[in-house]
């Protein structure tokens, strides 16, 4: 089985679209939250997402955008585009959002892999050390989590007492690229896929992940896309203009 996993999409339509249209074929969907927020295309993103179907599990930015959670941890930007989000969503898509599960999600098929959008032991953790991943892989019912909420694509493992991140880096940042990596028998992972919508990781390329089942690989993915469509939709929905800036920065 060949699973595509995407995360924090952020209403970023072109962004996702050219994920979609990178990705090799694959069985089925899982993503990992925060499909909405920042940009300025949620109806758009969310009937793609709806249309995929797979595991979804909610991210913080979908609980305040649906009304589920309150403001209190997000800045001023973020708030902003909360509540621009909030009355842009048709009711249909924000109950649809409202609905989404809360993670870590078993996946269905594969009894070893769970699904989250930040930690096993908190869905709004940041796992951004390797000691907060140790304590998050040490807690996990399965050995495989794949995670996102930090926007940087990663692989954590936890072997033989030892837990360390494996960064994934790129040659470039202006064409497609992949890299691949294979999960060891016996060893514990965390693994991000990365942003669909906002890479935080100075590489302003969309972000997802392939994972094969069968082969236990991981492959990572990073994908140009009309960033300035992006923009120029933010900027013309009123929103405030850093969230359009953010986008070619990377951050």
């Amino acid at each position: 089985m060949r699973l595509l996993v995407i995360s924090d999409i952020h209403s970023n339509l072109e962004a996702l679209q050219a994920c979609l249209d990178a990705a090799p074929k694959y069985d089925r969907v899982a993503n990992l939250g925060d499909i909405v927020g920042y940009g300025a295309s949620p109806n758009e993103v969310v009937g793609i997402a709806r249309n995929l179907g797979g595991v979804v599990v909610r991210g913080n930015h979908d609980r305040a955008c649906a009304g589920v959670g309150d403001l209190n941890n997000f800045n001023r930007i973020a708030g902003f585009a909360v509540m621009w989000t909030r009355l842009a969503l048709t009711s249909d898509n924000l109950e649809w959002v409202k609905a989404l599960p809360q993670g870590p999600i078993p996946d269905p098929d594969l009894g070893n892999i769970e699904w989250v959008h930040g930690s096993p032991t908190d869905e709004d953790e940041y796992l951004l050390s390797e000691n907060d991943a140790r304590h998050a892989l040490e807690a996990m019912d399965r050995p495989v989590t794949f995670f996102g909420h930090t926007h940087i694509q990663c692989v954590i493992g936890l072997h033989d007492g030892r837990a360390r991140q494996f960064p994934v880096h790129y040659k470039h940042q202006d064409k497609l690229e992949y890299i691949q990596v294979r999960l060891q028998i016996g060893a514990r992972y965390l693994i991000n896929p990365g942003s669909v919508g906002q890479p935080r990781d100075g590489d302003w390329r969309a972000a997802f992940a392939m994972f094969d089942a069968e082969t236990k690989t991981v492959t990572f993915y990073r994908v140009p896309y009309p960033v300035d469509m992006a923009q120029q939709r933010i900027v013309s929905a009123d929103l405030p203009v850093r969230l359009a800036a953010r986008l070619k920065e990377g951050r």
